[in-house]
């Protein structure tokens, strides 16, 4: 990873961090809720998605929109939480495993973590709600990560995953599948930043495409890690998409073909990028780690 990635990457995660923590400080009316909230948002993590909100915003907007961006990228990384937490449980996916520790209902038990997910979706947009920003764009924001959060983004994508499960899907059907799942909040975390920064709609549109390519790419990404990194590696259980007998991009293509559509959506990120002009370095060089990363 190149130095300065690194050194956004870490900034960007101590700064979302603290704006969660001072979001989640504990009640003591409700002191197990809050525990499985902290564990939820605070564990180890990418921190990907409040990356791209400081990383759009910055570009499009220098320094000054990254600052008023902390309420924005805590509550994508809350969102992001939240589903992951409801991911896990037995009625879903049934995983023990997430980031390298027990899952949120192993950990506490599934009743908490089921309030856990509900409280961290409903926190992201009081956190919208508080942001130093003016009353028209916050609507923007809000309406942005509710479409993509919902039965029209990501909550849809969970839906068509698993009724997918033993089931044969057409490489079209899994890649809509996965550009609602997973790649409708990373697109919106990088729309939000872009409307933060200021962004025309030319802007806008070329950072859609960016965002919807490095999205699908995560996706493809981690099909192709459940079946060739190990489990302590991954912080995951290596090999579950196989086990649940999912559709993923290495069963309908194979590992090399999954490696092709990886390169594909890459090439995709950077001509986007290119119509945005500007100093792109930083979401140039997430768009690498994306493709190449190993866990």
């Amino acid at each position: 990873m190149p130095a300065k990635l690194k050194a956004f990457l870490q900034s960007s995660s101590l700064q979302v961090e603290q704006t969660l923590k001072s979001a989640l400080a504990g009640q003591s009316a409700a002191e197990t809720l809050f525990a499985a909230m902290n564990y939820s948002a605070l564990g180890p993590g990418k921190r990907l998605r409040p990356a791209l909100v400081y990383a759009t915003a910055q570009t499009l907007g220098g320094t000054g929109a990254a600052d008023r961006s902390h309420e924005a990228a805590a509550a994508l990384e809350c969102v992001h939480a939240y589903s992951l937490v409801h991911d896990d449980l037995p009625a879903m996916d049934d995983d023990k495993l997430r980031r390298g520790r027990a899952t949120c209902h192993i950990q506490f038990d599934e009743a908490t973590a089921i309030l856990a997910g509900d409280a961290l979706q409903c926190q992201a947009f009081e956190l919208l709600a508080s942001a130093p920003l003016a009353a028209e764009l916050k609507l923007q924001l809000i309406r942005e990560l509710a479409h993509a959060s919902g039965a029209r983004g990501m909550v849809a994508g969970q839906a068509i995953d698993l009724a997918a499960v033993d089931q044969a899907l057409s490489l079209a059907q899994l890649e809509q599948m996965h550009r609602l799942k997973t790649g409708a909040l990373i697109s919106a975390s990088a729309r939000i930043g872009a409307l933060i920064g200021g962004a025309d709609q030319t802007q806008l549109a070329a950072v859609t495409r960016y965002a919807e390519a490095i999205g699908l790419a995560f996706q493809v990404q981690d099909d192709i890690l459940d079946v060739t990194a190990d489990t302590e590696i991954l912080g995951k259980t290596q090999g579950a998409d196989a086990a649940r007998n999912k559709p993923t991009y290495v069963s309908l293509l194979g590992l090399d073909g999954a490696r092709a559509k990886a390169d594909e959506l890459h090439r995709e990120a950077t001509d986007a990028l290119a119509q945005l002009g500007g100093n792109t370095a930083i979401l140039q060089q997430l768009a690498d780690y994306i493709v190449h990363r190993d866990h």
